[in-house]
């Protein structure tokens, strides 16, 4: 037996020799360390290669990408000029390449910003944001190009396609399908671009992003309202039968709800696409036409007082526009006998949208009506033209007359129809141009959006303004309007608003005449001309309270009502000349947080608002804000 065997070997020093003890793999370890620095020294300056490679390759693409974009920027500013200048000098196939080759340059600028580098360097912390950005507005261009512009011009009409609007009519309804597709792509692309990186380190890119979503945020809506014009218009325009519609022009010197008291009036008939004026009118002849229409009980109780079925220059106090168009359907056949498919609402404002399509249009006393003048005449010279009322009343009518030839003629010309459409949607999204169809089906859908001019119903924030003139005078041709709505803090499971609405008279002390300064309601205290009345309304959200109300500064009290579930303040308030009032309101609303709807009367100065949300609840110190009063 050996000394190993028995274990008395002597102790052997310990160290590196052959027998040492060694931890599994450490003297391969130690044995490839130079082949390990070899392949570093290898690696690194290859890692740097490949990093430079990359970021040349992103600059270089960047920059193609830019090219790209810009290219593609141009064919769309040449495309937007084609459809929307009158009469559109391109023809369809000029159209529809310029929207190719904008495709074309966004589907590149789309691939140049793709692939592993741009992909990698887009995840970087910090300096990834403004890749993020480009990727994303690259990526947005291409659908925009190819899914949303291009199926929108296929259904527009051929430009001086021998068809007419029986042609454009068969074009839309056969397109619609597609508007609608376009339109969800549209959405989604907005939310996708307000979805990218806001702040970076690149401010270039943050304009960019800044601008494209800008744009989108007028193209989104117009694409959705494109989309619900596409189901409804060809059965609107008698594609299905004729069609017959009472039409109202909105005198906005003397306010209402809608808009402006309804002065002139016409009766228009739909068929198959063909449109025509079948007679024209003023409010003197519906002056004795009763609407037998029951509006429910909350309408009753809120204005039964001003008699708007009864009572012609009160049928559209309130600002919800389907209340008022089944006042004048039933109106007018009270007064005719004659059913209406529908009723239309327009102002001076939008007839001069529709005089830059058209080109200039002549009375039969020769006055020319332009884009410029027509508000002015209509709501202020004529005034000071004509002395007689009845006189007046019928210039009114002769300038709707006046207009409504050209409007036809380009209506008819499918060169101009885009252009047109242009005005329609621009005057619709300001108020001024409002439509209701007494079709359920089609109603519903004309509710979903700012063209059917309702009062929303929906729960969550909400700041109305609105103005009836009280002194039956013209007066609201020099009326300034003015709201701040501010979120205050958080109380009770709410908040604290506060709303300042300012009223501003801009009537001169002298010089107008008689029949626009006249104050009808006769008040029972000393006026001078030019001093007006309004009853103001403020609408909030559905189950907020006043808590508090100055009007200058002194305590004020309000008549309170509720209308489509909002509830309603209102105060009667005179208005001198010249003079600037402030109604303070102090609510508390049961929203926590969020942007309110804002209402916006279409009157002749708009409305000048402010909105200031704040933080949401919770986010911040809770307020010490009473509940409502009641």
């Amino acid at each position: 037996m050996t000394d190993r065997d028995t274990g008395t070997a002597p102790p052997r020093r310990p160290g590196f020799g052959r027998d040492a003890v060694r931890l599994p793999g450490t003297g391969r370890r130690l044995g490839r360390a130079p082949v390990l620095r070899r392949a570093l020294r290898y690696a690194l300056p290859a890692v740097a290669a490949l990093t430079l490679a990359g970021a040349a390759w992103i600059a270089v693409t960047g920059l193609l990408a830019r090219t790209e974009l810009l290219a593609a920027q141009r064919d769309l500013d040449a495309l937007q000029r084609a459809v929307t200048t009158a009469p559109a000098p391109g023809t369809a196939g000029e159209q529809r390449r310029a929207v190719r080759s904008a495709a074309a340059h966004a589907a590149r600028a789309h691939h140049l910003t793709t692939g592993p580098a741009w992909y990698c360097a887009a995840q970087l912390p910090f300096l990834g944001g403004p890749l993020r950005t480009v990727r994303g507005a690259a990526s947005a261009a291409d659908s925009l190009s190819a899914d949303v512009l291009a199926p929108l011009v296929r259904a527009l009409p051929s430009p001086g396609g021998g068809e007419g609007m029986s042609g454009a009519l068969l074009s839309l309804r056969e397109h619609a399908p597609d508007v609608v597709r376009a339109a969800a792509v549209a959405t989604r692309v907005q939310t996708d671009v307000h979805g990218l990186p806001r702040s970076t380190w690149l401010p270039a890119a943050d304009r960019a992003r800044a601008d494209l979503a800008r744009q989108l945020d007028r193209l989104a809506p117009a694409m959705t309202d494109a989309s619900v014009a596409a189901r409804v218009l060809p059965s609107l325009l008698g594609g299905q039968g004729e069609r017959r519609y009472f039409l109202a022009f909105q005198n906005t010197a003397e306010a209402r709800g809608t808009g402006g008291v309804a002065g002139a009036f016409a009766v228009l008939r739909a068929d198959r696409g063909h449109v025509t004026f079948e007679r024209f009118g003023n409010n003197t002849e519906m002056a004795a036409a009763q609407a037998d229409v029951d509006l429910g009980a909350e309408f009753a109780d809120r204005y039964a007082g001003s008699a708007p079925t009864r009572v012609w220059a009160n049928s559209n106090l309130s600002p919800h526009f389907p209340h008022a168009a089944r006042i004048w359907a039933a109106a007018w056949r009270d007064h005719t006998g004659e059913r209406v498919d529908g009723a239309i609402a327009l102002d001076p404002a939008t007839l001069g949208r529709f005089l830059r399509v058209t080109g200039p249009a002549r009375m039969a006393d020769g006055t020319e009506l332009t884009a410029d003048n027509v508000l002015d005449l209509t709501e202020r010279v004529s005034y000071a033209r004509y002395d007689d009322v009845t006189r007046r009343k019928a210039f009114f009518v002769d300038a709707a007359r006046a207009v409504a030839a050209p409007l036809l003629a380009a209506y008819a010309d499918t060169r101009r129809l885009p252009a047109l459409f242009a005005a329609v949607h621009d005057a619709q999204r300001e108020g001024r141009l409002k439509l209701w169809s007494a079709h359920p089906p089609e109603q519903r859908l004309l509710e979903t959006r700012p063209y059917a001019g309702t009062l929303p119903n929906a729960p969550g924030p909400f700041a109305g303004l609105v103005v009836n003139n009280a002194a039956g005078s013209k007066l609201d041709y020099y009326l300034d309007r003015s709201l701040v709505w501010e979120a205050n803090g958080c109380a009770g499971g709410g908040r604290a608003v506060t709303v300042t609405a300012t009223l501003t008279n801009r009537a001169p002390p002298a010089g107008l005449p008689g029949y626009v300064t006249l104050r009808e309601d006769h008040p029972p205290y000393s006026t001078r001309p030019g001093d007006n009345r309004l009853l103001v309304s403020y609408y909030a959200g559905a189950g907020a309270g006043l808590t508090g109300a100055t009007v200058d500064g002194r305590t004020a009290l309000l008549a309170s009502g509720t209308e489509r579930g909002h509830p309603v303040y209102t105060l009667d308030l005179e208005l001198p000349a010249g003079a600037r009032r402030t109604l303070v309101l102090h609510l508390w609303e049961p929203h926590a947080d969020g942007r309110p709807v804002l209402l916006r009367q279409p009157l002749v100065t708009p409305l000048r608002a402010t909105l200031k949300p704040g933080s949401a609840c919770g986010t911040r110190t809770r307020g010490t804000a009473q509940g409502p009063i009641g």
